[in-house]
């Protein structure tokens, strides 16, 4: 524990090794959950976690082939194409998103890059409409170029996810269609552009531990840390090549969350996909873990999550509350 030792109040590093990281992940669990929970209470609100919803705005027919993903054109997963939704539809459910208790809306669209015209322009009145409710909203929408992340900047984007899944020498055993490097240089635009950055990682699809430490490396090492990190069970769906996967262990998704906490004190640490198979006693951990962030709403995108109803009795059972917007 000498690299947490010298530094009692935890600041943000930028100089994480993986060494540093493993060792901080291979803490016996009570103690690893200590320190996770020294941190968390150094930066944030213990008893506040942030509810988020996700919509899928344009569903099906992606491009890439990420293994994990059932609206890749690549897979026969069942998932119907549906084209970009109107504006008020979107509204109406924000609308009941933010009445629920949700202070970030988030949209996402199965595309591999933004394209100008006329869908990039109704996205952006999106942005514009859904801020006006009052909300924080994410997009995630592919790959992004300079001027592209201006424009959502601009309209009033609080956050863009572009998530580097695992990584990056895991990376191209889950995805061909784009490299390691194409995602950290959407990172890098919406990054200059002042939008803040949502970027994490999925648990559960053949990497190593190594894989998830070099990950977590990568994320301390950007300059600044992302604001938010969401950390996903992979969902699995019959039809993609990860379809028959074995869950992950949930004591392995606490020890990622702690490890988390502990190498990004500030970020947000989201507790995202996989949670309808998760035990109440495995959310519970994560929480204690330093997740203080958590997808609410009955979709993430198109596979299942908890509904809005059942995760506030979920936070009533653990004595939490919902982060109130700004």
């Amino acid at each position: 524990m000498s690299h947490l030792e010298s530094n009692p109040e935890n600041p943000v590093r930028h100089d994480w090794s993986d060494e540093q990281i493993q060792a901080i992940h291979d803490l016996p669990f009570p103690e690893l959950l200590f320190q996770a929970q020294l941190v968390h209470r150094r930066y944030h609100d213990p008893q506040k976690v942030q509810l988020c919803t996700l919509l899928s705005i344009k569903t099906g027919g992606c491009p890439e082939d990420c293994s994990y993903c059932p609206q890749s054109a690549y897979y026969d997963s069942g998932v119907p194409s549906q084209d970009l939704l109107d504006i008020e539809q979107v509204l109406a459910a924000a609308r009941q998103a933010r009445d629920h208790g949700s202070t970030r809306f988030c949209m996402g669209a199965a595309w591999r890059e933004v394209r100008q015209g006329a869908e990039f322009e109704r996205v952006l009145e999106m942005v514009r409409q859904v801020r006006e409710l009052g909300m924080e909203v994410c997009c995630t929408l592919g790959m992004l170029n300079s001027d592209q992340a201006k424009r959502l900047a601009e309209a009033g984007l609080t956050a863009y996810n572009h998530n580097l899944d695992t990584g990056p020498d895991y990376y191209d055993q889950i995805i061909t269609t784009r490299t390691y490097e194409d995602r950290l240089r959407t990172l890098e635009v919406v990054r200059e552009a002042g939008v803040s950055v949502c970027c994490g990682g999925i648990l559960g699809m053949g990497e190593t531990v190594r894989d998830r430490i070099a990950l977590l490396r990568v994320l301390s090492h950007m300059n600044p840390q992302p604001e938010s990190v969401p950390i996903n069970a992979l969902v699995r769906v019959k039809g993609t090549p990860l379809g028959d996967r074995s869950p992950v262990d949930p004591i392995e998704i606490v020890r990622i969350i702690a490890t988390a906490r502990i190498v990004l004190p500030k970020s947000r640490v989201r507790l995202s996909a996989g949670r309808t198979e998760m035990s109440v006693e495995t959310q519970a951990l994560c929480f204690v873990a330093g997740a203080n962030s958590i997808f609410s709403g009955e979709k993430l995108l198109t596979t299942p999550n908890p509904d809005l109803y059942h995760d506030r009795a979920l936070l009533d059972k653990l004595g939490l509350s919902p982060l109130e917007g700004s």
